[in-house]
């Protein structure tokens, strides 16, 4: 395969282990996984779109790779991805994507899950799959997912993801499912900080921060910035006040969270045409005091995931119709579909949305080796 400056393709997927025989490699692995990239790049949502693409470009694939043997066929694409270990492969992908996007400094990582709903195979008994991703915010990139076992859940996973990322300098935001002191734990340790939403799932904790935040509010606290942003549009008005304050120690007296050094609130009040109003608060501990105008940056970028990530993976990738249910393809097509979505929002020349950039990538050569290689 050629190279075009510092992203060549292969040597980020040399080292992925091979899961056929060797007797059975007709095809070389690289030949099959990057045809599977460039696919679901390209607006392929199945393993028999990825097959048709393939054959419809092999003059282009031929420039970069071995096709001594041909186009693989659909049930080797299939069988392939089904076995390839989701885990390798999406830290090869990930090691590529990093060669051409970098971090920003002090950056917004949001954990989050989502299911594959079209992943169930109920003849079988088969669950659909749930995963659990990263999300660089400020870049929208993908930085990586893990599968939540079936007789498990998103505790046991985040600490997964956690271990395979570099969370240095970053500010990591989940859910409440994620509000566990063994988690906020591994953020630290990985030198990160977190800013956890608490609910009332855990009603200690919860009316702590309840407390101190009322307190705050009241004007009885030191430490305290309020931050209040109004938005008008789809016939409503929108209210939201974001709040912050030093954690005194009665949130947490028995000193059960690391470095927990604040408390926040985002209060929604939404007011529509006809007047009626809904009042919503979600309240939060932090390792960091900040500002509340960044405060409300960090609650923002964490809804994000749902808009950047979670619904443009349905809307412009049809994920919840895919009905791939076999082994490990429905990780392995989620995982292309992730980091096929981050090359594509790093693309900027084209002001155009993700349906329509993909559709540029399936009929121009040129546009789609400027999304893959930055050229």
């Amino acid at each position: 395969m050629g190279s075009h400056g510092p992203a060549s393709f292969e040597q980020h997927f040399q080292d992925l282990p091979d899961p056929r025989v060797e007797r059975t490699r007709k095809h070389p692995l690289i030949n099959i996984v990057f045809m599977a990239v460039c696919g679901v790049l390209s607006g392929s949502n199945s393993i028999a779109g990825i097959h048709e693409f393939a054959i419809d470009r092999r003059s282009w694939f031929v420039r970069y790779l071995d096709l001594t043997n041909g186009i693989p066929s659909e049930d080797t694409f299939g069988r392939v991805l089904a076995r390839i270990d989701p885990a390798a492969f999406e830290k090869c992908l990930l090691s590529w994507i990093q060669t051409v996007q970098e971090l920003t400094e002090d950056h917004l990582v949001a954990i989050d899950g989502k299911t594959l709903r079209g992943s169930g195979d109920h003849e079988r008994g088969r669950a659909a799959i749930h995963m659990v991703s990263a999300w660089a915010a400020e870049n929208k990139l993908s930085l990586g997912q893990v599968v939540v076992s079936e007789k498990s859940n998103e505790i046991t996973a985040i600490p997964e993801l956690l271990q395979l990322l570099d969370i240095s300098g970053a500010l990591v935001t989940i859910d409440a499912m994620g509000c566990q002191r063994e988690i906020a734990e591994r953020i630290r340790d990985g030198g990160g900080d977190y800013a956890l939403a608490v609910k009332q799932n855990q009603p200690k904790l919860y009316e702590q921060v309840e407390g101190a935040i009322s307190e705050a509010l009241d004007g009885d606290t030191e430490d305290f910035d309020e931050y209040q942003t109004i938005e008008n549009g789809h016939g409503r008005q929108e209210t939201r006040t974001y709040a912050i304050v030093a954690a005194s120690e009665s949130v947490d007296p028995d000193d059960l969270w690391r470095d927990l050094s604040a408390v926040g609130i985002a209060i929604s009040e939404r007011v529509d045409s006809q007047g009626r109003q809904s009042i919503e608060s979600r309240y939060y501990i932090l390792s960091r005091l900040m500002t509340a105008p960044e405060f409300a940056g960090a609650v923002r970028g964490h809804w994000g995931i749902e808009n950047n990530l979670h619904w443009q993976l349905d809307v412009s990738f049809r994920e919840d119709e895919c009905r791939v249910c076999r082994d490990h393809a429905p990780a392995n097509l989620s995982v292309i579909r992730r980091f096929a979505l981050g090359l594509l929002k790093r693309e900027t020349s084209c002001k155009k949305g993700i349906e329509i950039k993909r559709m540029k990538c399936a009929g121009n050569n040129e546009y789609r080796e400027k999304v893959l290689f930055k050229c």
